[in-house]
């Protein structure tokens, strides 16, 4: 957004970002029309260290049930020489990180373009390694992985595509400029020039429609320039989704950062045009003022959204998870005895009210003997498969409160000497710069010593996408403890559905569209917005002890009945394949067309104003 274009405000912005009803746009050039989907990061495979949580998995999901649809879609990252980290876990709880690394060379395909970006004021070469998500029907969504690694580039610029989330903060500026800039335009050098929506899933590659702007101006005669009119162009072309409930989780930099990163004279633009206020760039805002559609991923995030962001016009869409991707082996085999179709269409796991509740609890034996054998071979311990087991698995962050079930030890203790034993498996990773993230770990192994036999808590190292599948099918029942209104949405507790695992937690994020108490789940504690520790700690040892433990032990078709429910009501719908029909129909301005499906099993789907099928 150079110097030379006429000057809006911030109020102008937030009136256009609040129409409800998008403008249509040209289709743009001949071929079909593609979405490009933006994430900082992307779970691919779990060899590919791309990702850090759950944001990653969600965007791996998302493409994966974007091949299996035969959407027109391609993806942008950036490519992570050293991942995230390997995490080691002492005896006393402390957290040591070293780099996971891997070669792109050894497992992705290099494309031939390259691009470049400017970062403080020098030309930063840019090139990509290329990743094919296959569908179920053989359709593929590229990804393209961006990598800065090259001899030619300045030693601070090969490591920007280092580290996921590593860094100062002039590190991540430069990070997104890569992501945003550097991937429109190198989607451009690939050839990409008729792509009708580019998404952002969240903040961190706003700068794209700083890239996309730029553009627009470049096809426009100086004289016939009109500010306000490309903003409504740029606007059509771009979806935001946020993930973020919390004030401090959104990307800002001060402007002296982003002049020094940028440019004083893209930073100039920024600011006369309002997209800067109080002298500081926030990456939400721009998101938000130059999207035609942003969503929450849930209803209650949804609503915490409008509140933050007031101006804008914010809707939701509760994400999911793919089911084939999440789906153990044992499930995977009774859902094709009995529901050949679930694989194609997810809906159909609704039909698993007709499986008779022994194959659901034979099914989840194999699980749980899987994940004990894995959990034996990485500690050595034996856990005893005829126990309650518990599964903990989240970042680890103050929010999500982690040691809540550990809070009252000699409450516990008394809860399963009158209900029976429990095992209490955890599992996550702390930010290496987040000092209170890494304390929870030592609190939850420290207060794990104060308990004997008939407690057992287990704390698993290294939680990745493979732990993530094995933990989610494995355990018996699956906890969330966040302080409402912090979650956003979570989806572990999702893939736990499709293994027919019930959720007992927080009515926060997802779960409180999911939770049908005693046929999904257990709650914990009300939906009452806020830190109610005491009401939430008294709930949660008193249905462990009261409901859940004793039907676990004495009524064990009872508690298949709570799983099959969970399979029906959540795992039918808590899906990406649903998730991203909810984009097609309301932020893409595609359609799904089931009569137009191609031998190959793929819906022929185009993208024009309003949707519907291209041709005759």
């Amino acid at each position: 957004m150079s110097g030379e274009i006429a000057g809006t405000t911030a109020g102008h912005l937030a009136g256009f970002a609040a129409q409800e009803a998008p403008r249509e746009q040209d289709a743009g050039a001949a071929g079909v029309p593609r979405i490009a989907y933006f994430s900082m990061e992307i779970a691919l495979e779990p060899a590919i260290p791309t990702y850090a949580g759950g944001l990653g998995i969600l965007a791996g999901d998302m493409l994966r049930s974007a091949a299996d649809l035969g959407l027109p879609m391609v993806a942008v990252t950036l490519a992570y020489r050293g991942g995230y980290f390997e995490q080691r876990i002492d005896d006393e709880g402390r957290q040591m990180e070293t780099p996971s690394a891997w070669s792109p060379e050894n497992v992705l395909q290099p494309v031939d373009a390259r691009t470049t970006v400017s970062i403080e004021g020098r030309r930063v070469q840019v090139c990509a390694w290329r990743y094919d998500v296959a569908g179920i029907g053989g359709h593929t969504v590229p990804v393209y992985l961006l990598d800065t690694a090259l001899p030619e580039n300045d030693e601070r610029d090969r490591a920007l595509t280092e580290r996921i989330y590593g860094g100062d903060r002039r590190y991540r500026l430069a990070q997104e400029v890569v992501l945003g800039m550097g991937g429109v335009r190198l989607l451009r050098a690939l050839g990409h020039t008729n792509i009708g929506k580019f998404h952002m899933n969240e903040g961190h590659s706003a700068l794209l429609t700083v890239a996309l702007f730029e553009e627009q101006m470049r096809e426009r005669l100086p004289e016939s320039l009109d500010f306000l009119e490309e903003l409504r162009r740029l606007r059509q072309r771009c979806v935001f989704t946020t993930h973020t409930p919390i004030p401090a989780g959104h990307d800002a930099f001060d402007r002296d950062l982003v002049s020094q990163v940028l440019g004083e004279k893209r930073t100039h633009g920024l600011e006369t045009r309002g997209l800067m206020p109080q002298g500081r760039l926030n990456m939400t805002e721009l998101a938000l003022a130059c999207s035609h559609y942003v969503n929450g991923v849930a209803m209650r995030h949804g609503e915490v959204s409008r509140a933050m962001f007031p101006r804008f016009a914010i809707r939701s869409i509760t994400n999911g998870v793919h089911a084939r991707t999440w789906t153990c082996p044992p499930f995977q085999e009774l859902y094709d005895r009995f529901i050949p179709e679930w694989r194609r269409d997810n809906l159909y796991l609704r039909c698993v009210l007709g499986v008779p509740l022994h194959e659901i609890l034979k099914a989840h034996a194999a699980a749980k003997r899987t994940l004990f054998a894995a959990i034996r071979a990485e500690t050595g311990v034996a856990l005893d498969e005829s126990r309650l087991t518990l599964g903990f698995a989240r970042r680890a962050v103050a929010y999500k409160r982690a040691e809540l079930m550990l809070s009252d030890p000699e409450r516990l203790k008394r809860v399963v000497k009158r209900s029976g034993p429990l095992q209490i498996i955890y599992a996550g990773k702390a930010h290496p710069a987040d000092e209170e993230g890494k304390a929870i770990i030592r609190r939850v192994i420290e207060r794990a010593s104060q308990f004997d036999d008939d407690v057992h808590v287990l704390y698993i190292p290294n939680y990745d996408m493979r732990w993530g599948q094995l933990l989610t099918s494995g355990v018996d029942i699956w906890v969330n403890t966040p302080l409402q209104p912090h979650e956003a949405s979570g989806t572990s507790g999702m893939k736990a559905a499709l293994n027919g695992v019930p959720s007992f937690s927080v009515l926060d994020g997802w779960w409180i569209e999911g939770h049908g108490e005693g046929i999904t789940g257990w709650s914990i504690g009300e939906d009452s917005r806020g830190d109610n520790r005491s009401s939430e700690l008294a709930s949660l040892y008193n249905k462990l002890g009261t409901v859940i433990a004793p039907l676990f032990y004495a009524k064990p078709a009872g508690f298949a009945e709570v799983m099959r429910g969970t399979i029906a009501f959540n795992g039918s719908f808590f899906n990406t394949h649903r998730m991203l029909n909810q984009y097609v129909q309301n932020a893409y301005g595609l359609e799904l067309l089931p009569s137009l499906v191609t031998e190959s099993g793929v819906a022929e789907i185009s993208l024009s104003p309003g949707g519907g099928r291209s041709g005759g």
